[in-house]
């Protein structure tokens, strides 16, 4: 006899196990408002009592039961479940929720839900919760950042790059002297972790974490940052579209790199005289940025992607750009190239690092 599919899923073991634990969860639906009883049996009425009625049970039962007028511990028990009651279902929004609780049991995540929304959620303050998520939020952002920024230097200090700078600041402390057993080729670890701590590494994509960049912290400074912009904006309206005055070389430098989509980073590490030939061209004027454009489109010769990204490195005066595209980690120096895999999630970006001399 063949067993339809169907049938076949419903008789699996993880089914019916999941049916078990929906049944085990239908009288909590109940539990949560008047633990294991009925709130209109606790007071004695019916559930088509109206409210006149339930506050009438509510003062006859707390004149027999209130720890005032009954010392009895079991009484005073009691008590506190019929109050209970009364505060469900003198509410016309809570009694609601417990009878639909009552006629639709099976639903026990929404009517949970439902239950601690209205018992819990008029008593939250949102300046709290928003307090909150910002310091959760800065927490996680921090971890991140210190994640990728560890993970940049130790890969960094694997480039010959790296390794190199090292040697050759050994050699400027020990005045040009090394053990001749060692040579170049090994650098105690201690002398090279003190060596590592006179390095600055500045990795552009993955910077060591700041909490002046946190969420958090933005978020308090947000006031003062739109007042500072719209400061910047007026005063770059009146001096550039009232009074017509000439760019400044600052200014003409902010509207050159942000036609060019660079980086206020990546900007300082071209050499003056590209940026002086770059900003003489005016490329903010929408004609001098077609130009320049089909002029580079026209000069341009087919390239890999490691072609082009040497000749960034060139360009800019870098000694070392990574990269991590995917799974694979793309290493350049000025003089040779090299690849291996990684195995992480991240795209960290580029990765500058500005004062390693090979």
């Amino acid at each position: 006899m063949m067993v339809s599919p169907a049938l076949r899923c419903l008789s699996s073991p993880p089914f019916l196990f999941f049916c078990c634990l929906l049944l085990l969860q239908l009288p909590f639906c109940r539990s949560i408002y008047c633990d294991e009883d009925d709130c209109y049996d606790l007071l004695g009425v019916s559930q088509s009592a109206n409210a006149s009625e339930i506050k009438k049970a509510y003062y006859k039962l707390s004149l027999k039961y209130h720890p005032d007028k009954n010392p009895d511990p079991e009484s005073r028990k009691l008590f506190v479940k019929i109050a209970n009651a009364y505060e469900i279902l003198k509410d016309e929004a809570t009694r609601e929720q417990y009878d639909y609780a009552i006629a639709h049991p099976e639903e026990v995540f929404y009517n949970t839900a439902r239950y601690y929304h209205a018992y819990y959620g008029h008593k939250t303050d949102p300046r709290a919760v928003l307090v909150g998520l910002l310091l959760v939020v800065s927490a996680l952002q921090y971890l991140n950042q210190w994640s990728r920024y560890t993970q940049a230097v130790t890969m960094v200090k694997k480039t010959p790059a790296y390794k190199n700078r090292l040697k050759a600041l050994e050699l400027e402390r020990s005045g040009g002297v090394t053990n001749k057993k060692k040579g170049l080729k090994q650098i105690d670890k201690k002398v090279e972790e003190k060596l590592s701590n006179e390095l600055e590494l500045h990795i552009q994509g993955a910077e060591k974490p700041s909490l002046w960049n946190l969420i958090g912290v933005q978020f308090v400074l947000l006031p003062y940052t739109l007042g500072k912009l719209l400061i910047w904006r007026s005063c770059w309206f009146w001096r550039y579209q009232i009074k017509k005055l000439p760019y400044s070389w600052d200014d003409a430098c902010y509207l050159t790199r942000s036609c060019l989509k660079i980086t206020s980073d990546a900007w300082r590490n071209i050499d003056e005289s590209t940026k002086s030939n770059l900003v003489q061209k005016r490329l903010w004027v929408k004609r001098n940025m077609e130009s320049y454009v089909a002029e580079m489109r026209k000069e341009s010769k087919p390239l890999h992607l490691k072609d082009h990204l040497l000749i960034l490195i060139r360009t800019m005066d870098l000694d070392l750009l990574t990269v991590e595209l995917g799974s694979t980690q793309l290493i350049l120096c000025r003089d040779h190239c090299r690849i291996r895999n990684i195995y992480t999630a991240s795209i960290v970006g580029a990765c500058w690092v500005s004062n390693l001399t090979i």
